[in-house]
């Protein structure tokens, strides 16, 4: 293979034999011409092997050119067409053997491909039903032949002599095929049944070890930390629901009696509470919080116990130290707020009542992750908005003498045995229900067509007392054409929305800046706050019932669904706009958006849409990425995997077991520097 091949594949990661090998095919084209033409179905992939009768091209009235191919097949005949490729006229003759393949449409009464893939038959070959060519994904400057050749000389070089990682049992008891077979049927499969079996091999063994791997990472936090047992009795129990000012839901309850249970434990508690938008999930990390600082360190000592909570933005940190603030009031709990941009000589006085153990309750963003802030007795750490924080984070966190009980919590639901696969170090909780009086958000699509009619509306909830946001996606100019918060903010106060007092808030307001704002809008001192998506987490303000996102289609589903989890926080029905660059253009994730606002639903639908790559990227959990598994379709092998390796994990926990010296070096070399596993055993 020639350096610049070989340096273009490299940009494709395919470096070494074992990087050909795990390059698995993103789809294959059949050329197996297996179908008959009275098996054809409009919109189905089919192919067909026949004999070339008629070659023609001709040029259109608007100028393209045409050609059409006329084969027989079995039970009849059919025609294939393509559109100025005048080129491919040279490639026909009549009498040639040739398989179509694509989706075939019945034009009158012949059955039509347009622009399919051709296999040519030379002589007396004939189509077999092992004929199934891998796609691969590529890279740019690299073509499908160069990702074959390299991958066939991988087959032909180490396939036979590729160790098995999983023993001979297992493979006999999940009738999974052998590593070589596997790596053969997946790359050059001789029939669609094998091509199955040998995704189902790769599928599952790559789970199996994500499990593993995740019940290794659990299992040394375990044994290496010891947290102090926090006992929340009736009484305490009483105390802590009294500072509420409602009654929990079911499903807090339950929750609630989760987290006592894990935290009563010497073991630290790492749980994952998942919940939609305004399900109540603060109100489970305040009580669990207060169960802490509850907690004297000593029943003869006057010391107690610390908790943290860390947010994904300043935004939400200073509301979450506002909510603290009002509900502790009287109670002699101190609680402290850290975050980036305080002065010196404050935020040296805000550490020293840490590490003195005065400050009981700390607030904070990324500054608590960076190791500045030295806790004297600190027994719960909360991380809200999970998806923000990866694996690692979470471990910096947790290092010091210390060994904090641990809740991580997210309004981005997932499905449970997708949430097993990301965050399978983690149990998992999950508020199911929404507090009594909450009302779903209206949401309604807004075309070019609607919006004059749409501002109507929305001045005339204005006018009732009701406070609203617009939300832009982007801060500057875009070379996408997205409105910016700038020219949406002129346009409104001149247009719109002029009779009114709006605000502007972005995240690169200064701090102080941004929190006078919030402050105003909170007060009632401004009607409506124009922003970018930097409200998009946890921003509580009951009275603002009506939002207007511009360029809906720009964002992702998750995003706006968070977003207008800003209008969803009083008794009011909160209302909503996605306005649209287009009237009725489909714009699958807006669509969707509007269609409900089930959060669980919302989250399917989007990995639907966009692939489960990002959940388990290096981006949101501190993971590589999978090689072949999809989350979303494999739900029930993440699930088998995990009662396998939790199976395994308990009958040999430090993989002692000589026949599984293979797959622990696997583990190691995959996700040993990501999760910290060190050497087992």
């Amino acid at each position: 293979m020639g350096t610049t091949r070989a340096e273009k594949l490299a940009h494709l990661g395919l470096v070494t034999v074992r990087d050909a090998l795990m390059h698995f095919p993103r789809d294959y084209r059949d050329f197996s011409g297996a179908h008959a033409v009275a098996d054809l179905r409009e919109g189905e992939h089919a192919s067909i092997v026949g004999d070339v009768t008629d070659v023609g091209s001709r040029t259109l009235l608007s100028g393209r050119t045409m050609l059409t191919v006329v084969i027989a097949s079995a039970g009849g005949r059919a025609r294939a067409t393509w559109f100025n490729m005048p080129f491919m006229a040279k490639r026909f003759a009549a009498g040639m053997k040739v398989v179509l393949a694509g989706q075939p449409k019945l034009k009158g009464s012949t059955w039509e491909f347009a622009h399919p893939d051709v296999r040519w038959l030379s002589g007396g070959e004939q189509a077999h039903a092992s004929d199934w060519l891998a796609v691969y994904p590529l890279a740019e400057g690299v073509q499908q032949s160069h990702v074959r050749l390299a991958v066939q000389a991988a087959l032909d070089h180490a396939a036979g002599i590729c160790p098995e990682a999983l023993p001979d049992e297992m493979l006999a008891d999940k009738s999974l095929l052998p590593i070589e077979q596997a790596f053969r049927e997946i790359h050059c499969p001789s029939s669609r049944e094998m091509i199955d079996e040998a995704r189902r091999r790769f599928v599952y063994q790559e789970l199996f070890m994500l499990q593993l791997a995740l019940r290794m990472h659990r299992g040394q936090q375990q044994r290496a930390k010891s947290a102090a047992p926090l006992s929340v009795d009736a009484r305490l129990d009483a105390r802590i629901r009294a500072r509420f000012p409602f009654e929990f839901t079911p499903a807090q309850k339950r929750v609630c009696a989760e987290i006592a249970a894990d935290m009563a434990q010497t073991e630290p508690m790492n749980r994952l509470l998942q919940g939609d938008v305004g399900s109540g999930k603060t109100a489970i990390a305040v009580y669990a919080m207060l169960a802490a600082v509850g907690t004297r360190v000593r029943p003869d000592a006057s010391d107690r116990y610390q908790a943290a909570i860390m947010a994904p933005t300043e935004l939400l940190a200073r509301q979450h130290a506002s909510t603290l603030e009002r509900l502790l009031a009287g109670t002699g709990v101190e609680v402290q707020l850290l975050v980036g941009g305080q002065p010196a000589k404050q935020r040296e006085k805000i550490l020293a009542r840490i590490g003195a153990g005065e400050a009981g309750i700390v607030i904070g963003t990324q500054a608590l992750v960076c190791g500045t802030a030295m806790f004297k007795n600190l027994a719960l750490v909360v991380i809200d908005e999970q998806h923000r924080f990866g694996v690692l984070q979470r471990a910096v966190l947790q290092q010091g003498q210390a060994d904090p009980h641990t809740l991580v919590m997210t309004a981005t639901p997932i499905p449970r045995t997708i949430a097993h696969a990301v965050y399978g170090d983690l149990d998992v909780s999950v508020l199911d229900e929404q507090p009594p009086g909450r009302q779903p958000v209206a949401t309604y699509r807004v075309g070019p067509d609607d919006l004059d009619r749409w501002w109507d509306f929305f001045r005339k909830k204005l006018v009732a007392g009701r406070r609203g946001y617009v939300v832009v996606p982007a801060v500057e100019e875009s070379k996408r054409d997205l409105t910016s918060i700038a020219s949406a903010y002129e346009s409104l106060t001149n247009g719109p929305l002029e009779a009114f007092r709006l605000g502007l808030i972005h995240g690169r307001l200064k701090p102080k800046a941004k929190a006078a704002v919030m402050e105003d809008f909170r007060a009632g001192r401004l009607d409506v706050l124009v922003a970018t998506s930097v409200i998009e987490v946890g921003i509580d303000v009951p009275e603002a019932t009506i939002m207007t996102i511009l360029d809906a289609e720009s964002f992702g589903l998750a995003q706006l669904h968070q977003l207008r989890g800003r209008v969803a926080r009083g008794r009011v029905q909160g209302i909503c706009g996605a306005v649209t660059s287009s009237q009725s253009d489909p714009h699958p994730r807006v669509d969707a958006f509007v269609a409900t606002t089930d959060g669980f639903q919302l989250a399917e639908k989007d990995l639907l849409l966009r692939g489960p790559g990002d959940l388990v990227g290096t981006r949101q959990s501190g993971m590589p990425p999978l090689y072949l598994a999809d989350l979303l379709r494999d739900g029930s092998v993440v699930a088998e995997a995990r009662r396998d390796a939790l199976d395994l994990f308990q009958r040999d926990p430090d993989l002692a077991d000589p026949r599984l010296d293979r797959l622990q070096k696997l583990i190691l070399d995959r996700w040993g520097d990501t999760l910290g596993l060190g050497k087992i055993g």
